[in-house]
């Protein structure tokens, strides 16, 4: 083959390439990006989980205290408040975050405090657990945050609100509302990972 034939050659196979290759290659459903391949948003650290294991002293009521007291109704609005408030935390969380639906509670949450809870056990030492402890614990380990002082209104209001959320937690209802409990539905192998079909041999 002489100098001047070589560019002509080129230019047909090209002309073939995107004549013929080019329509296989384009209805290749396999093609585009596979959108089970993000990053699974429930398979990070769960947000919920306590971090390091931390002093109890700091969330174990003193001695003699005494929550404070107010009109009801007010306290359980300023609780409700508190529960969804990520000013609480120090990395955007509030107690909704984990707790939305009746979500990421223990079946024993709905035993009468003070009880045995899991998460205050393995972070805290503690082998049962009153309900203002619980609240100061939440705020110093999953949400990273200082605790509220135990006479406060702040704490004896988002006590009293948990309280409520308590009495109306169901431990089936609270499996089916935590969004991260479902198996992945990208889990399964992907089925654009085998080989091309419409690839070039």
């Amino acid at each position: 083959m002489n100098i001047l034939q070589q560019p002509l050659k080129l230019a047909i196979t090209g002309a073939l390439a995107l004549g013929l290759g080019g329509p296989a290659f384009a209805q290749n459903p396999c093609a585009a990006k596979n959108p089970c391949a993000a990053k699974n948003p429930c398979a990070a650290k769960n947000p919920c989980a306590a971090g390091s294991k931390f002093d109890s002293k700091m969330v174990t009521r003193p001695k003699g205290t005494k929550l404070a007291t107010g009109d009801r109704a007010e306290m359980l609005k300023l609780g409700e408040t508190l529960w969804s408030d990520t000013k609480l935390s120090s990395n955007n969380l509030s107690c909704s975050t984990c707790h939305r639906g009746g979500a990421a509670f223990q079946n024993t949450f709905a035993k009468p405090y003070p009880h045995y809870v899991a998460m205050a056990k393995d972070k805290g030492g503690f082998k049962q657990i009153n309900l203002d402890e619980m609240v100061q614990f939440c705020l110093a380990a999953p949400m990273a945050s200082k605790t509220l002082a135990w006479d406060s209104k702040e704490l004896a209001a988002l006590t009293m609100y948990t309280a409520q959320v308590q009495k109306s937690f169901k431990p089936v209802a609270a499996a089916k509302g935590n969004p991260c409990a479902a198996k992945n539905p990208c889990a399964a192998k992907n089925p654009c990972a085998a080989k091309n079909p419409c690839a070039a041999k």
